[in-house]
């Protein structure tokens, strides 16, 4: 079965993207894999599978690498002597930007082009963390209480400390720091607006108890992983988050009873449904008093949480084989043709 993996792209997430390709590489061994890299300049390469290697693309030796246009239904590979195409489905391993804010998306929709990931309403949606609040409230999904600043209503803050400052579109704990007290706010201020003009705050809750959980839709059905309490200090760091994005052992099932289990799949079901179908996600909830809130949506989790599933090769396949399908629109000219006629043009 032929997949082409897509990777890097224009993010702050440029670098964990080449790390979650070649993870995944090593994941769908059964699979006809090809490799597309997005550099930082939008330029598609085709890349050997020999070469996926990290300092192929720190030294710069994928521009000796075929470059591929996107054109209707695939991407082209241009030469002296004609042009050859790469139809094949792609997996949206992209990260961040680009990836997961539904550029990538919108332009295989464009394009023609069949692919695993989040449609571009969904990116939208889930890439940026205030709009998931809406969303997760529309849906009756619980979130934390929370407050959006930006440099100009820095002085408004009204949560009491400890808190959290976050970057509202960007992943990986990127940006993210605890705050305590006022003396560590101006510097944890200073980094989050380095990625962000628009930051999140959310109250510091000490100890609380957080899993994870990732699936994928097909026909309306829902398969999901097992459930994973996340080994963390304070919080899932970047150091930590980053290490994720190159695991590839099945984790431990995280020890939680069969009801906390039906929450969590539930909210995950409520949230699933509405827009992400054709992709795999993974959401991150807290347990609090015995009630689940959601965290965050990670649309294109490190390398797609094969760790959490007893079969990842098996969870792609079917992907594949039950992807939306965007409804053809035929144009006919009717109207403009039946105007005419009643002018006798």
């Amino acid at each position: 079965m032929k997949l082409a993996i897509l990777f890097g792209g224009a993010s702050y997430e440029h670098e964990i993207s080449i790390v979650s390709a070649i993870t995944v590489k090593g994941k769908l061994s059964h699979f006809d894999l090809s490799f597309i890299f997005c550099d930082q300049d939008h330029r598609f390469y085709l890349v050997e599978a020999a070469k996926m290697k990290a300092t192929t693309f720190s030294r710069s030796q994928h521009l000796k690498m075929p470059q591929l246009t996107l054109v209707k239904g695939g991407f082209e590979q241009r030469g002296l002597f004609g042009a050859k195409m790469h139809t094949m489905p792609v997996l949206n391993l992209i990260h961040g930007g680009d990836g997961e804010d539904g550029s990538i998306a919108a332009l295989f929709d464009f394009y023609g082009v069949s692919f695993i990931g989040p449609r571009k309403e969904a990116s939208m949606l889930s890439f940026d963390k205030h709009y998931t609040k809406w969303f997760a409230a529309s849906m009756g999904v619980q979130t934390l209480p929370y407050e959006v600043i930006t440099r100009e209503t820095i002085k408004t803050i009204t949560t009491p400390y400890p808190f959290i400052i976050k970057p509202s579109c960007l992943g990986s704990s990127i940006g993210v720091s605890i705050v305590r007290e006022a003396s560590e706010l101006a510097y944890a201020l200073d980094v989050a607006f380095e990625y962000d003009n628009v930051l999140l705050i959310e109250p510091f809750i000490s100890g609380v108890k957080e899993y994870n959980l990732a699936g994928y839709g097909s026909r309306g059905e829902i398969t999901y992983s097992i459930v994973e309490e996340p080994q963390k200090a304070e919080f899932l760091d970047f150091e930590k988050k980053y290490l994720d994005f190159s695991r590839s052992a099945k984790v431990e099932e995280a020890a939680v009873s069969d009801t906390l289990v039906a929450q969590l799949r539930d909210t995950f079901k409520t949230l699933y449904l509405p827009l992400f179908e054709g992709a795999l996600i993974r959401c991150d909830f807290f347990e609090i008093d015995g009630q689940v809130y959601l965290n965050e949506i990670n649309p294109i989790p490190g390398s797609m949480a094969n760790y959490l599933f007893e079969d990842f090769q098996g969870a792609i396949s079917t992907l594949l084989g039950s992807l939306p399908q965007k409804k053809e629109i035929s144009i006919q000219y009717d109207y403009i043709h039946s105007i005419s006629q009643a002018k006798g043009k």
